[in-house]
């Protein structure tokens, strides 16, 4: 049709046909040229991809292109469904993948508030009608929720209560978590959970995590694009192996990552939407979970080796791909021959954090630094003992000696003699050397040997003993009454979990010790009376640590986990331990002020990250503790349009 617009004609000139066919022949060649730069830019990337690929193999899988700033964290940026305290009195509109009304709205966690929608939020988004008339406020839908919760007699039917709420209005989920923290940090987390992954199979009901088997070995980073939340800043994954003191749970070891990834919410403020739990399934050794019609997981025996450690490598590498450089990947419950070789592994390619390795080395030496102020003297003045030589109690005693070393100036090997292990085999002595795994060969101190605890407790008079060992009822009558022998106050830490596997109670620790011993533990304990004088037994959690830890991660764009992050964090918290707490005989300040210590926390890591130079998000602000605090996810209902 063109070209019979365009043909000369008889009516036109000679003159006007010359400049019709030059305008004619200017426009063909515009068309060839835009198709020509068309493919040469397709070219062109291709090229760009081609040689991307080759720089990821030289750099051992490193990506520049990773560093895009759309796929780094934001703080109190980029928030877009509207979670931050600093947007709280902001108006924003229900967006999923259009706005969300009516039937839908309702069935959307983010964005549901039940009978707390007002009459022109009904009007707005048609809900006329698929509610009841009455109009709750979010506080009073708390209080009518915490009366029911109240009811149950059993912890996991309260646990199930809580998750069903998580699925169906994330917000009141969270502000009930929030407010009450110290009545259903138990429910969510340590203890219930213990149980709620044995059971797992049993109590599913809908996904809420990834689960990546050895069936998606090659297409990893297809499954996590199946994930609906495009931008993640923190990722909790476990292959399930040793959950808690509980052994190998298989797949369903997935309550420990939603469990995890609860608290950096409620604790740590960091946004929901932001959060994914992965649970890695390579099989189980759980004879009773095989042989379980109800098991959710594999139906093989665990897979090892060079297979396990490809799904592993292709995990990791798919989830930089996706979500950018500064993902924080944490890796939570691997048995300790894993745990140890990806944290070496992994550590100086990748954002990761052993929370089992260095969260429960921090939030240890935090109440060892607290302590101070009562025992006196210094860490240096002081000798440890640890019952468990796994990931746990290495990992403690290695933040530990670092500690140490940092203050005394003495070379890291000279601090490591203060800190002995016992393991089943006894005493780690020097002539053990040769039998023992790597990751304890540097406490395999000069010593005769021993294999009792009591005889170690006797021979080497430590000032403190640390459980680790997830046995329970391991710290004895006669062990307690030993290190009240030769210690004014001694201090016990039972640190295994759950309260099952508590190397001992806090009544024993306070009855056997005759008042004098200072208590903490992995599991809560409620409050002991001995002589008519109440002691408030401490609590070693990590939820102290990691929420905030992750968030002064987050907040400062740090692109590396550094041990001097983790002492920061242990001095931070330890600094929230205040008069009271010490007369209380606490050496951890209370959860109910977690989000205030986790600020604290977060500013404390933030700050370090900057002074080491591993923090990408410029410029520093300038208070690090306000800026935490608006960054903060605050689960109060928003005003929709």
């Amino acid at each position: 049709m063109l070209s019979a617009i365009v043909s000369p004609t008889k009516w036109l000139s000679k003159r006007n046909r010359v400049i019709l066919c030059f305008i004619l022949a200017l426009f063909r060649l515009c068309h060839l040229q835009r198709k020509a730069f068309g493919f040469l830019r397709r070219g062109e990337r291709k090229i760009s991809l081609a040689m991307e690929s080759t720089l990821k193999e030289m750099r051992n899988g490193d990506c520049v292109l990773d560093m895009n700033n759309s796929k780094c964290v934001g703080g109190g940026v980029e928030d877009i469904y509207g979670e931050d305290r600093a947007t709280e009195d902001q108006l924003i509109s229900p967006w999923s993948f259009s706005v969300a009304s009516g039937y839908s709205l309702l069935r959307d966690p983010r964005f549901n508030k039940g009978l707390a929608f007002t009459e022109v939020e009904r009007d707005t988004h048609y809900l006329r009608g698929l509610l009841p008339p009455v109009v709750l406020s979010q506080e009073l839908q708390e209080k009518r929720l915490m009366h029911n919760l109240r009811q149950y007699q059993v912890p996991l039917q309260r646990y199930m209560a809580m998750m069903d709420l998580q699925e169906r209005n994330e917000r009141l989920f969270y502000k009930l978590l929030i407010d009450n923290v110290e009545e259903l940090l138990p429910v969510v987390y340590t203890p219930t959970v213990g149980e709620a992954c044995q059971k797992y199979g049993s109590i599913f009901r809908r996904p809420q995590g990834l689960y990546i088997s050895l069936k998606e070995k090659g297409r990893i980073l297809e499954v996590l694009k199946n994930w609906p939340t495009r931008h993640i800043e923190v990722i909790v994954v476990t292959d399930g192996e040793r959950i808690l003191g509980l052994g190998d749970l298989g797949c369903q070891g997935m309550g420990i990552p939603v469990g995890k990834l609860s608290l950096y919410t409620a604790l740590g403020g960091v946004r929901p939407s932001v959060c994914l739990p992965v649970t890695i399934d390579v099989g189980t050794n759980n004879k009773k979970l095989l042989e379980d019609e109800f098991y959710i997981g594999l139906r093989q025996r665990r897979a090892t080796g060079q297979e396990y450690a490809e799904l592993l490598d292709e995990f990791m590498s798919a989830v930089k791909q996706n979500y950018g450089e500064k993902v924080l990947v944490q890796f939570e419950d691997f048995a300790n021959h894993n745990a140890f070789e990806l944290l070496a592994k992994y550590g100086t390619t990748h954002l990761v954090f052993n929370d089992d390795i260095q969260g429960t080395a921090s939030v240890v030496l935090a109440g060892l630094i607290s302590s101070l102020t009562i025992l006196g003297g210094t860490l240096a003045d002081h000798t440890f003992l640890f019952l468990g030589a796994g990931e746990a109690g290495t990992g403690i005693a290695e933040l530990i000696a670092l500690q140490i070393s940092k203050q005394t100036n003495a070379p890291l090997e000279e601090a490591r003699k203060k800190i002995w292990l016992v393991d089943s085999k006894g005493l780690i002595v020097s002539s053990r050397k040769e039998s023992l795994q790597h990751f304890k060969k540097p406490w395999a101190h000069e010593h005769e040997p021993v294999k009792e605890l009591l005889d170690a407790v006797k021979a080497i008079k430590p000032t403190v003993l640390i459980g680790t060992s997830g046995v329970g009822k391991t710290f004895t009558k006669e062990v307690i009454e030993a290190m009240s022998s030769f210690n004014k106050k001694p201090l016990i830490l039972a640190l295994s979990n759950p309260t099952s596997q508590s190397e001992c109670t806090a009544e024993e620790a306070y009855t056997w010790s005759e008042g004098r011993a200072m208590f903490a533990s992995g599991s809560p304990f409620d409050p002991v009376e001995y002589n008519g004088k109440v002691f408030v037994p401490g609590q070693a959690n990590n939820a102290y640590i990691f929420p905030g830890f992750g968030l002064g991660i987050i907040m400062s764009g740090t692109i590396r986990v550094h041990d001097d992050l983790l002492l920061a964090a242990s001095e931070a918290l330890a600094s929230q331990v205040t008069e009271e707490n010490y007369a209380k005989g606490l050496i951890y300040p209370p959860f109910s002020n977690i989000r205030k210590i986790s600020a604290n926390i977060a500013a404390k890591v933030a700050a370090k990250a900057y002074e080491l130079g591993l923090a990408t998000r410029l410029p520093r602000p300038e208070d690090l503790v306000a800026y935490a605090e608006s960054c903060m996810y605050t689960p109060v209902y928003r005003q929709y349009r």
